[in-house]
């Protein structure tokens, strides 16, 4: 995928593939609109003068450690907290002041909150028969949300009959029953074990995609983050730190921190030595003898210091020099090792005892002579694997 186009393909349904990017249109309307949004809580101020757009079928992810506010985000959307400043519009009405059950809004929560007395069809039906929705078409929409996420055979357990996955899905098709203009979704996954969760992450886009719905997925966890959502909105203190597309995001970071929070990262400080068009040559204060070439246009002075983010599956790891080691190359020691089956970590020691990380891809059963403990590396990289990094 192209990194400079804001634009995420997305996945095939019927034979079609969209691409879908309403953020780029000047002309499109969001659905949802955080206006110059603070909620403070006494003295802590959790959301700090936050403005944010979000768009029809778009699903979309906010992501942040815990405290960062963006919990308190979503449950102003739902109608569970009020702002103190500002103001939240859905589909161009303003929120403030409607209680959560007139909003076209629903949220699924990581506990699922199921009624153990009832049964899956049960569960489904609660907020339709709440609505006092005909009988016969309480029925009938049950029966689709069985459908949607595959449980036709399962209405009649009790939720202890069933297992994590299934009692996920009975909670995602309650909270769709009643067809809200957004779903929303607070940690939705986090109960579920790594496998599961991986899988269920792919039909959670599948049903986003076949029901046209806008989706608002809360979460902590940047690789499920970067698989569902066509933008990410990384949060830090109450702010947003950037806004973009899962690929902007992690090859294109606007920070240190986005690029530290962001999956893996090798981050080393540098003197920006020479600025040329779509060029920087940088020294690193860990590697003084070599000179880091990186394309990029750098908004940096010369003899500024910057940082510059090289992503360990980016490095190349040898026991040989390569042709020019004096540019783009670290040289050191292996001080461990980490296996993970498909591909080796290299955590190298470089002389002044700075450590970076380097991801091998293992592509052969065997080698006749595998790198290992103490060995001495060079780590090289390509011009376009490096980022400058000014905040």
């Amino acid at each position: 995928m192209s990194t400079g186009v804001a634009e995420k393909t997305q996945k095939t349904i019927g034979g079609i593939r969209r691409k879908f990017a309403p953020w780029n249109d000047p002309q499109a309307v969001p659905l949802i609109r955080y206006q110059n949004v603070t909620k403070r809580f006494g003295e802590f101020t959790a959301v700090d003068n936050l403005s944010l757009d979000i768009y029809e079928r778009e699903f979309f992810a906010l992501l942040g450690p815990s405290g960062c506010g963006k919990t308190t985000l979503m449950r102003m959307l739902a109608g569970f907290e009020e702002p103190t400043e500002g103001k939240i519009t859905l589909a161009g009405e303003d929120l403030v002041g409607t209680p959560p059950y007139k909003r076209q809004t629903n949220m699924m929560f990581q506990s699922y909150a199921l009624f153990p007395h009832m049964s899956v069809w049960d569960n489904i039906a609660f907020g339709l028969r709440q609505d006092r929705m005909e009988k016969g078409a309480v029925a009938a929409r049950v029966e689709e949300m069985l459908k949607l996420v595959k449980l036709e055979k399962f209405a009649k357990r009790k939720p202890h009959q069933l297992s994590g996955g299934q009692r996920q899905r009975v909670a995602l098709a309650r909270s769709l029953a009643k067809r809200p203009k957004v779903l929303l979704l607070d940690e939705p996954l986090g109960a579920l074990d790594k496998k599961l969760r991986e899988e269920t992450q792919f039909e959670l886009m599948d049903i986003q995609m076949e029901l046209g719905m806008t989706f608002l997925i809360v979460t902590h966890d940047q690789e499920e983050a970067m698989t569902v959502a066509d933008r990410i909105a990384v949060m830090n203190h109450g702010k947003l730190v950037q806004v973009a597309p899962p690929a902007i995001i992690y090859e294109q970071p606007n920070s240190r921190y986005v690029a530290d929070f962001v999956g893996d990262v090798n981050i080393l400080d540098a003197r920006v030595e020479s600025i040329a068009p779509g060029a920087v040559t940088l020294r690193a204060e860990a590697a003084p003898d070599m000179s880091i070439r990186v394309s990029q246009e750098c908004p940096a002075k010369v003899g500024d210091t910057v940082a510059v983010a090289l992503r360990p599956e980016k490095l190349r790891v040898e026991l040989d020099p390569p042709a020019d080691p004096s540019v783009n190359c670290l040289s050191g020691t292996i001080w461990d090792i980490g296996y993970l089956g498909d591909l080796s970590i290299y955590h190298v020691e470089l002389p002044n005892g700075t450590r970076v990380k380097a991801a091998k891809p293992n592509l052969t059963r065997m080698v006749e002579r595998p790198i290992t403990w103490d060995d001495k590396v060079y780590v090289s990289f390509t011009p376009d694997a490096g980022v400058v990094l000014t905040s």
